[in-house]
């Protein structure tokens, strides 16, 4: 009696199985994909990035000279104001549709800065407003803010403790 025995590894499809046939389609696809896909400039978006992100920046430097001038501000007590106008300006571009424009433009350089987070959140906020004010705009405007809050408070707690134990193992003064 003899038996034949299967190899252990798998054997490839037959070239006319289902598996064979689903394999060729995704190579397809994949080159097909591959072709269509539209080219990537990334020096040009680097440098739309950086002039954008640095405009903004200019932008609320501006603001905050022209609150310093005329009226009563010092540099202690210019920079909550300064952020204030600069992300109601964002929130206003937000809900014109310019922001967006802007951020297809610039990318990262719109994102960074605060007025991308005014941008996501308001955006956030008009998407949901059908929904009501506390489980529509309330609920997932916060599902946005909240992972940058929560990071953002968790790493200032990290910075702070290791501020402490350096000081207390005798660094010298930060």
């Amino acid at each position: 009696m003899s038996t034949k025995q299967k190899p252990t590894g798998q054997q490839p499809p037959s070239p006319h199985s289902a598996a064979a046939k689903m394999q060729a389609r995704q190579r397809e696809y994949q080159q097909l994909q591959k072709n269509n896909q539209p080219p990537q400039h990334l020096l040009k978006n680097c440098i739309n990035a950086f002039w954008t992100g640095g405009l903004i920046c200019l932008i609320a430097q501006g603001v905050q000279q022209l609150l310093l001038s005329y009226a009563d501000f010092n540099e202690k007590t210019v920079g909550a104001p300064t952020s204030a106008i600069i992300i109601l300006l964002a929130i206003i571009l937000t809900a014109c549709g310019v922001y967006d424009r802007i951020s297809q433009f610039a990318g990262a350089g719109s994102a960074v800065p605060i007025t991308g987070f005014a941008n996501t959140m308001s955006s956030a906020a008009m998407e949901y407003r059908s929904e009501g004010f506390v489980l529509g705009v309330g609920g997932n405007m916060f599902k946005v803010a909240g992972p940058v809050i929560v990071f953002g408070a968790v790493s200032g707690i990290i910075v702070a403790i290791i501020k402490v134990l350096f000081l207390e193992l005798g660094g010298a003064g930060l």
